[in-house]
């Protein structure tokens, strides 16, 4: 891997310190007010703390994990530019901009501050557009990440006018109903879409595993984007369609989970070093018991009446899908990724040809077992919290969840400080 090829070190790191920034805020907040959290879920500060895990979290560390996949798995070379620093500034505005203005309800500039977050997202979306062409991975994963990069334009534009109609009130239709369809276009056509893209060439290098190849990578993308896009429409003209659609989802997304199954069960050799109990594993495995909580949530959500019960699940659905299954895989694929950049990084600047030490040695073991302790207890007592309306519960979730963060930011910040060390160059005594 030359130069050119190899990741960019401070544009992943600015995108990954406000992924944990934003992680942690949402969590404190949650844990500090739990009766704001455990109740009706549509009212401006919890929309903010949402827009944290999808925006802060989930969004800025897919951006900042491109330019590390790119390289490294996609064959997509991403080398920073100034405009991927000017991006950057304006995601990280916008950020701020729309959690503060969510907090006072000041929605006029809640909207603008969106359009901020979307102009800078753009900027990479059309970078990595750009680059698949050029890479030389197979087309059903170019697929994958081509549709989440269109899905993020439609998902933005769909948010940037909610938040507009918040102030002019021109759309049409049930406001819950509008917002329904913006956060499964959101959560299921960017995050989802890419993280499964991504995941069918990185999961196979986590794991090992062999590479999984054949129609079923296609159907996953198919099934997803098809479904997708008539749960879309159905659900803003709450038609009775939404139930079909929403099992076409669910089809895309249990061939996807069928193809995870298959690289479980074809193992390759694990490289020199690897851990016997891997948390990055660990990690995706607790995200998938996830999704199936969420994919059964979702369908019964869809086939109940409205009632106050019914809202009680979509809070619940809510809290699997994103912080059990995204929030988390975004965990474990970043466990993985960060020591790997890392090596790459340390490998980059030794003029001598040293080879740096393993990434597989460069996380503190003892701090992974604790976040991953965190995250098995917190996703399941916040998700049970909300469906019960208790904030007792609620409250220690996210408390449990803020600790694992926090302690992640902590074993993330001993990985990029070890890229930072130079390594050591034997010098011959003079003869």
């Amino acid at each position: 891997m030359n130069g050119a090829d190899r990741p960019p070190r401070l544009v992943p790191l600015l995108y990954f310190g406000t992924a944990y920034v934003s992680l942690a805020l949402a969590c404190v907040l949650a844990a500090i007010w739990p009766r704001a959290v455990a109740g009706f879920f549509y009212h401006s500060w919890m929309v903010a703390i949402v827009h944290l895990i999808t925006l802060g979290w989930i969004t800025c560390s897919i951006l900042g994990a491109i330019y590390i996949v790119g390289p490294v798995a996609l064959r997509m070379p991403m080398p920073a530019r100034r405009g991927d620093y000017v991006a950057y500034g304006l995601v990280a505005t916008g950020i701020i901009g729309m959690v503060a203005h969510f907090w006072i309800e000041e929605f006029g500039g809640m909207a603008w501050s969106a359009a901020t977050v979307t102009a800078g997202a753009l900027h990479v979306v059309s970078r990595i557009l750009a680059g698949l062409g050029r890479s030389s991975v197979p087309a059903s994963v170019k697929l994958h990440i081509g549709l989440a990069c269109l899905n993020f334009v439609a998902a933005a534009s769909a948010g940037i006018l909610l938040g507009f109609d918040k102030v002019f009130h021109f759309l049409p239709g049930f406001v819950l109903s509008n917002v329904f369809a913006h956060a499964h276009l959101a959560a299921l056509g960017w995050a989802t879409m890419m993280v499964m893209g991504v995941a069918y060439r990185l999961l196979p290098m986590v794991l090992p595993s062999r590479m999984p190849t054949g129609w079923s990578v296609f159907v996953s993308a198919i099934l997803l984007e098809s479904g997708l896009l008539g749960l879309f429409v159905a659900l803003v003209c709450q038609s009775r369609w939404t139930l079909f659609f929403a099992l076409v989802v669910a089809s895309g997304l249990g061939t996807f989970i069928g193809s995870v199954v298959w690289m479980v069960r074809s193992p390759a050799l694990k490289p020199v070093g690897a851990p016997r109990v891997d948390f990055a594993v660990l990690h995706a495995a607790s995200a998938g018991l996830s999704l199936l909580v969420a994919i059964g949530l979702g369908l019964a959500l869809v086939v109940m009446p409205s009632s106050p019960s019914s809202l009680h699940v979509a809070a619940a659905y809510g809290v699997f899908g994103l912080l059990g299954f995204l929030a988390q895989m975004v965990i474990g694929m970043e466990a993985r990724l960060l020591p790997l950049a890392a090596w790459f990084w340390v490998r980059s600047g030794s003029a001598s040809g040293t080879e740096p030490p393993s990434p597989h040695r460069m996380r503190d073991r003892t701090l992974q077992a604790i976040v991953f302790l965190g995250w098995t207890t917190g996703v399941p007592a916040v998700g049970t919290g909300m469906f019960l309306e208790s904030p007792l519960l609620v409250g220690s979730g996210a408390w449990a969840l803020f600790a694992s963060v926090a302690i992640a930011t902590v074993d993330a910040i001993g990985v990029v400080t070890q890229s930072m060390r130079r390594p050591t160059v034997s010098v011959r005594p003079a003869a």
